[in-house]
């Protein structure tokens, strides 16, 4: 089981609250992290612009929609970078 990165789980939190946004329960059951952890990305992320909170729900801003497709594109990089290269070791 590999480790998950702090982009990783940023973008996690963005793509959950798209749409109709989310709860902190959903975001904490969904992205596998403590209410204590949740709390500091979703303060991280709302004070840079990349979140609003209203009411109990967050959602993603449009800021926030850019950056989560930024994460998505460079993890996905990363990804297929290292899937090459295990695939590689394995021949």
């Amino acid at each position: 089981m590999t480790r998950r990165n702090k982009l990783e789980i940023l973008g996690s939190v963005l793509n959950i609250c798209k749409a109709d946004g989310s709860s902190k329960t959903r975001i904490v059951y969904q992205v596998n992290l403590n209410f204590k952890n949740a709390g500091l990305y979703l303060d991280w992320l709302i004070k840079r612009g990349y979140l609003v909170k209203k009411e109990r729900i967050y959602k993603t801003t449009p800021k926030g929609l850019k950056l989560s497709d930024n994460l998505n594109y460079v993890n996905s990089i990363i990804n297929d970078v290292t899937d090459d290269e295990l695939t590689k070791n394995d021949e």
